[in-house]
């Protein structure tokens, strides 16, 4: 997944930037609100999240915004705001914004903030794996066209690898993103990846255990 931040302090943006590599995304950094609305203009930005700044050079943050919501009520901003800038906050919700965070904050929540707008937007989305297929608002999985009945911890985590598909997705990561926060051992998940894998097995797409990296759903 690639994010768009748009913040123009370096140091922070550096620091946001580095701590969003390492929970597995992609960012592209613009210091410039001119810059950051042209970008988004585009109906192919190509972005699953926008972080936006409200304080910015050329374009402020709210006209950055109110751009991308001509044409896109769909991908998630995240506003990064003064703490005392009231106002801008409640007209940047009022114009479409998702959620907010107020500066100073911990990187911690940042990162919870992202991760829980990426869960939001992708309910409503279908995802497919082979021939297996999710729909999102129904929240529903078929396996070569045929209803695929899991019981709720394994839908979710199915879920959670479906949209990370192709890539190793680690046991810290499954706990956080498909539990959220539940605790769950690492011995409990081992037990649902199997049982995941024999749902699944003889198909199209298999689930398989990358050694030091997690587990890798793909298409085969």
């Amino acid at each position: 997944m690639n994010l768009l931040l748009v913040e123009d302090d370096h140091l922070l943006a550096e620091t946001l930037q580095d701590a969003l590599v390492l929970e597995g995304y992609g960012v592209t950094h613009l210091a410039d609100g001119d810059a950051a609305r042209r970008h988004l203009e585009s109906l192919e930005h190509g972005h699953a999240l926008v972080l936006l700044d409200l304080n910015l050079p050329g374009a402020s943050g709210l006209e950055v915004l109110e751009a991308l919501r001509r044409h896109d009520r769909d991908t998630p901003v995240l506003i990064l705001t003064a703490r005392g800038a009231v106002e801008d906050r409640v007209r940047g919700l009022d114009l479409g914004a998702d959620d907010y965070l107020a500066k100073p904050f911990s990187l911690e929540e940042l990162e919870a903030r992202v991760r829980a707008l990426l869960r939001r937007r992708s309910r409503g989305q279908e995802l497919s794996v082979g021939s297996l297929h999710f729909d999102g608002l129904a929240q529903r999985f078929t396996l070569s066209g045929e209803p695929l009945a899991l019981p709720p911890r394994e839908q979710r985590l199915l879920g959670c690898l479906m949209r990370h598909a192709g890539e190793p997705v680690d046991k810290a990561r499954l706990a956080d993103e498909a539990f959220q926060g539940e605790p769950m051992g690492d011995n409990a998940i081992e037990v649902y990846v199997h049982r995941l894998r024999k749902r699944l097995g003889g198909r199209d797409v298999a689930l398989r255990t990358v050694r030091g990296l997690g587990y890798l759903l793909e298409a085969t």
